[in-house]
Formats: structure tokens, C-alpha cells, sequence
């Protein structure tokens, strides 16, 4: 309980961010979701450079953080490389047959 009083305001932000991206993407016309979707792939490649960095400054014998930040790139460069293949196939579609 001391934990959630000691994180109110950030515990407030989150659930504030998440009602606010609902209402976002809520409003987008369906043509645009593939797109939207592939944006925010790419956006995830930035997270994945801060995840790279954070697991350098961990400690070398810290294997409990070191492991859950391998996870963490591997997730994410999993979520980019799999933003991209879709991006690709969406593309082809709308190119003319020859």
C-alpha cells in the first residue's frame, strides 16, 4: 500500500495515457491502421536503443536485470522486425501487376 501512495501521480499518468490512446486510435479510419501500426513499430526501435543502453550500465553480476533486458531487446526487435515485414506485404499489395 506505502507503494501505490509513494507512485499515485504516476499510477494517475499512466491510466491517463492509456484512456487518452484508446481515444486515439479509436478515431483512426480503418485504411490508416497499417500504417499507424508500422509507425509505431518504428518508434519501438527507439525504445530498443534505450534498452540497449540500460542493459550496458547494468551490473556484470546482476544476472536477474541482465537477463529481463535481453528479454526486452529481444521483444522489441522482434515487435520492429515484424512492423517492417507487414509494412512490406501491405505495400506489395498496392503495387500493379506486370
Amino acid at each position: 500500500m506505502e507503494y501505490i501512495n509513494l507512485y499515485m501521480s504516476e499510477i494517475y499518468f499512466v491510466i491517463f495515457c492509456i484512456f487518452i490512446g484508446i481515444e486515439v486510435i479509436g478515431n483512426v479510419p480503418a485504411i490508416l491502421h497499417t500504417p499507424l501500426m508500422s509507425g509505431a513499430n518504428a518508434i519501438s526501435g527507439v525504445i530498443l536503443v534505450g534498452a540497449v543502453i540500460m542493459i550496458m550500465k547494468v551490473e556484470p553480476d546482476d544476472y536477474v536485470n541482465l537477463i529481463l533486458g535481453g528479454i526486452a531487446v529481444f521483444l522489441g526487435t522482434l515487435n520492429i522486425s515484424g512492423g517492417f515485414f507487414v509494412t512490406g506485404r501491405m505495400l506489395k499489395m498496392f503495387n500493379s501487376k506486370k
